[in-house]
């Protein structure tokens, strides 16, 4: 089928990305994963393997100023959200996984989003 190749080939430019993209403790990756319907950001200390702090456009919090979570406007709002999550946690410089994704419309909104709200990468 169409679609399990382009999911199989994303998973692929993904474990090539992860190669050379590892969080630190001092510079945790910031993950970007999305759906058809939803968008979904982590930042991640693989040394210790958590999750710091996370947003995704199911949450409460995006629920309350937008509807749908699939478009390049949910995408900024959740990069602004990640951006004040990790603000408060004291998180600044973060290294960026794009996912396996073209750094292209939603992926590239929510990047933009995050550091005009004051991650550095």
């Amino acid at each position: 089928m169409q679609a399990n190749r382009k999911v199989e080939a994303r998973k692929i430019r993904h474990v090539r990305v992860r190669r050379l993209v590892q969080g630190t403790a001092q510079r945790p990756r910031l993950v970007v994963f999305r759906s058809l319907n939803h968008i979904y950001a982590q930042i991640i200390d693989d040394a210790d393997g958590k999750t710091l702090c996370s947003v995704d456009s199911r949450a409460a919090e995006f629920r309350t100023k937008m509807k749908t979570g699939g478009n390049v406007a949910a995408a900024k709002l959740v990069g602004e959200l990640i951006a004040q999550r990790a603000k408060a946690r004291g998180i600044g410089p973060v290294v960026f996984d794009r996912g396996g994704y073209q750094y292209h419309g939603r992926v590239k909104a929510l990047a933009d989003a995050a550091r005009a709200g004051g991650l550095a990468f």
